[in-house]
């Protein structure tokens, strides 16, 4: 046997597509009691045998670890210290600063500063924006978190100008740029006349080039602005599926439009799946109307018909604009907030999470490497007064998955994982020893029965290899240090007799500060790629 170790350096594969379903009762209320059988799966209306079923309940998996901890404390004396409070909730609360207006963030402002006063000892809550600024990390330090959302204001792009002409929104643009709508164009040509050119007709192609580039214009702005938020949001999965609990992200926006962007939203919504990221939606926009004509600052257009037709356009806009809220929602599990004044009651729907989901996961047969978008059906066999929230598709990848990467990547979706695995049997203990007041050795040790694993015969030996990680994360969930170690075992029949009677341990030492700390171990072996997953807690005072 050989090894080396390493410091974890931590960085979507779609044969397996994983969906996401909660089931509601006529009240409302998560069922969590259907089976794998009381389901239907169709993938482009073709139906597809679920391979992989588990029920959840979002929290329980650090409930266990806790237990685990107190139940099994270290042999060593030097462990004796109490049980550290481990965080059991990670919420991020992402405003969208760069499409929300002055008197809805205002709103949005007061009724999160009544909602935080409401989180739990064990909650860590995070401050995120989509322009950047302002940005607060994971932390359960209340006047921390109200002094972030006192710093919220808005931060549009595109200086928000009062009296544009013409006048042509983000929608408008991708009716004229994108879809070549001659009635949106020809409303943008008019008003341009009317604005610029006092109405002159001699001059409608001057008018009508001008509409083409305010469009363009625009199109550019809304499309960065898009982009932004989703990117942001993508951002903000990726960082919470560092943290070792329970995961929300709750965006605060009054929606936007995505033109041309599925392929960006669907890749957030396979990580948030595959991170185990809940998101949730909250319209700030509250029971919103639409002003024909606009607010008292517009300016008064001429011409009527150009006038009812951009309030159509206005009205269609702001219905489409919580489309992405809705979509974001529904594929992982979480609540959309909309059309309703009380944002106090939002917050409190939007943060909380349901108390049962399953996860489904198939793998598509003769899945074409072609990036083609599939429709996702999720159905209920006894749909009677159940509601199904799922997924609405995927995209097949472009290009096959590297093994190894898959592997890498398999690892390090355990490693921030709050789940627990079990293929292999596997003990996780710790010890630790103060050098000094503010310094400690903590040791992690892994005890792994090789009984189980798969060897593969060649040259007289038997062969495989473990790699071996273990990560700290402190009080908030933050990562600490890691460490991965890689087991080559080449044996012969007698060693390999030997150690199905004994087993294997391994060991990993960091250097630490006294406090609080959760530590993860996971396990996977080369040949059978069966993969452990533990969790534990440890307090060096």
């Amino acid at each position: 046997m050989s090894s080396h170790e390493a410091a974890a350096t931590f960085h979507v594969n779609v044969k397996l597509v994983l969906v996401r379903v909660v089931v509601r009762d006529a009240q409302g209320h998560a069922v969590g009691n259907l089976e794998k059988q009381d389901f239907q799966l169709f993938d482009d209306r073709k139906p597809q045998v679920i391979t992989q079923f588990s029920v959840e309940k979002p929290g329980e998996q650090v409930a266990k670890a806790r237990a685990s901890s107190e139940s099994n404390p270290s042999e060593s004396a030097a462990t004796n210290g109490k049980i550290p409070e481990i965080p059991e909730r990670y919420i991020a609360y992402v405003f969208d600063d760069v499409h929300l207006k002055m008197g809805d963030l205002m709103q949005a402002r007061q009724a999160a500063e009544k909602h935080l006063a409401s989180l739990q000892p064990t909650d860590r809550a995070a401050i995120l924006t989509t322009s950047g600024q302002g940005n607060l990390d994971f932390t359960d330090d209340r006047n921390s978190l109200k002094a972030a959302l006192g710093r919220l204001v808005p931060r549009s792009l595109n200086g928000g100008e009062i009296n544009p002409c013409p006048d042509v929104s983000y929608y408008m643009a991708d009716l004229i740029a994108n879809q070549r709508d001659p009635q949106a164009l020809g409303v943008a040509t008019q008003d341009a006349l009317d604005c610029a050119f006092n109405s002159d007709t001699r001059l409608l192609s001057a008018a009508q080039q001008m509409a083409q580039a305010t469009a363009q214009s625009e199109l550019q702005i809304g499309d960065h602005e898009s982009q932004l938020a989703l990117s942001v949001l993508k951002d903000a999965v990726r960082r919470m599926a560092l943290m070792p609990g329970q995961r929300s992200l709750v965006v605060v926006s009054p929606g936007f439009l995505t033109p041309r962007l599925e392929i960006e939203y669907t890749d957030l919504i396979d990580r948030a799946l595959r991170s185990q990221v809940i998101i949730s939606a909250l319209d700030a926009r509250g029971l919103y109307t639409i002003v024909p004509g606009g607010d008292i600052s517009k300016r008064t257009k001429p011409n009527i018909m150009v006038q009812a037709q951009q309030t159509l356009y206005q009205s269609a806009s702001a219905s489409a604009e919580a489309d992405i809220l809705a979509v974001l929602a529904d594929a992982t599990g979480g609540v959309f907030f909309h059309n309703n004044n009380d944002l106090v009651e939002g917050f409190r729907r939007v943060a909380s999470t349901p108390e049962y989901y399953y996860e489904l996961g198939f793998s598509p047969q003769n899945l074409k490497l072609d990036g083609r978008f599939h429709s996702l059906k999720v159905a209920v066999k006894n749909p009677e007064k159940l509601t199904v929230q799922a997924r609405r598709g995927y995209y097949a990848p472009k290009h096959a998955t590297d093994p190894e990467e898959e592997a890498k990547q398999e690892i390090e979706d355990a490693v921030f994982s709050q789940e627990e695995l079990h293929d292999l049997p596997v003990q996780l203990h710790t010890q630790f020893f103060k050098a000094s007041d503010d310094a400690a050795k903590l040791t992690v040790l892994a005890h792994v029965d090789v009984a189980q694993l798969r060897f593969r015969k060649a040259d007289g030996r038997n062969n495989d290899n473990l790699t071996v990680v273990s990560a700290l994360f402190n009080r908030n969930g933050d990562f600490v240090k890691g460490s991965e170690e890689v087991l080559k075992m080449r044996l012969k029949d007698d060693t390999l007799d030997r150690k199905l009677r004994s087993g294997i341990t391994l060991k990993s030492s960091f250097d630490v500060k006294p406090g609080s700390y959760l530590v993860r171990l996971v396990v996977r072996d080369t040949e059978g790629r069966l993969m452990a997953a533990e969790n534990g807690a440890v307090e060096i005072p």
